[in-house]
């Protein structure tokens, strides 16, 4: 009865980690329809920034020369992606931000050039992505290229792909802490956005406090509180059925989405967010197996990607 609950309550927090996530686009949609995106993102920044330093004087661990360096490093591309990102889902919906954004999943493993080639399966899976994205981008007209901010949300899922990639390498080579490694990324994301968001910061003075409360949600639940709660979870289940719960965030995306924030998928875009679902997981499914079967390191969700003690995963750690 222990163990069963147990399990229960870390199945609860993945999940939670989760819809918090899913949740963040429609939060951050809302924020940038009363607020510039460069003063949403350094707000985001700024104020995640301050609560992973509170949470480092709390902790007193040594730090090290390569979590400053590969932080500052990794902060770039993550900056690059949370700037594509946050101008993508403040010109699309909610759901479709969420669900484009789940292509990292598929578009991560084939720029892993230290792992054996990927089988065909693997490749078909990703086809079938971009079916999905064509439908989900074309509106009501069947199918097409995307637009506006599905483009860029596209753009961010490619560069969210190569973020985590290097964040694989790095971390592979070098034993990191993760809170470490974390704020540096979020105070270099501070640094870099600064100078672009000082002209906004009058409007970020005037904010009402329902802007002010979606600012904090995307910077302490979105950021530090998802973190920690998934580092803790990962270390208490398996690594696969973590991935599996924490893969259900473009599920949670559309829902918010389409419930709370009464956004209405066409009958295209809907068949597209079924086929985008259906080719990620089995693109996941089909990249876990053939890792798992294979030589070398192991799969994308079975490698600690920071500490050995603590690993996180998913194998697409979430900017």
């Amino acid at each position: 009865m222990g163990r069963m609950f147990a399990v229960r309550r870390t199945d609860a927090v993945l999940v939670l980690v989760a819809l918090v996530w899913g949740s963040s686009y429609l939060v951050a949609k809302s924020a940038t329809d009363v607020l510039p995106v460069l003063a949403v993102l350094f707000a985001r920044y700024a104020l995640g920034a301050l609560a992973c330093g509170a949470v480092v004087l709390v902790r007193r661990r040594a730090w090290t020369r390569t979590e400053v360096r590969a932080g500052a490093l990794l902060g770039v591309t993550q900056a690059a992606v949370l700037v594509l990102e946050t101008y993508g889902v403040a010109h699309t919906s909610a759901a479709h931000a969420g669900l484009l954004i789940s292509l990292t999943i598929v578009l991560t493993p084939p720029l892993d050039r230290t792992r054996p080639p990927l089988p065909a399966r693997f490749y078909a899976a990703a086809l079938l992505c971009v079916v999905a994205v064509g439908l989900i981008g074309a509106g009501g007209e069947g199918f097409g290229l995307p637009r506006g901010g599905d483009l860029l949300m596209l753009g961010a899922a490619v560069v969210r792909a190569g973020h985590v990639a290097l964040v694989g390498r790095v971390t592979a080579r070098h034993r990191v802490d993760p809170v470490h490694l974390t704020t540096v990324q979020m105070v270099t994301g501070t640094v870099l956005v600064l100078p672009f968001a000082v002209r906004h910061f009058g409007a970020l003075a005037a904010s009402d406090a329902a802007t002010g409360s979606r600012l904090l949600y995307l910077a302490l639940l979105c950021g530090l509180f998802a973190f920690l709660a998934q580092t803790w979870a990962v270390q208490r289940t398996s690594a696969s059925r973590a991935s599996l719960l924490l893969g259900t965030e473009p599920v949670w995306a559309v829902a918010t989405g389409l419930v709370v924030g009464g956004e209405r998928l066409t009958p295209w875009a809907a068949a597209g967010a079924a086929l985008l679902l259906v080719g990620t997981y089995w693109g996941q499914a089909v990249e876990r197996a053939h890792r798992d079967e294979g030589p070398g390191q192991p799969p994308y969700g079975d490698r600690p990607p920071y500490d050995a003690g603590k690993p996180l995963a998913g194998g697409v750690p979430r900017p």
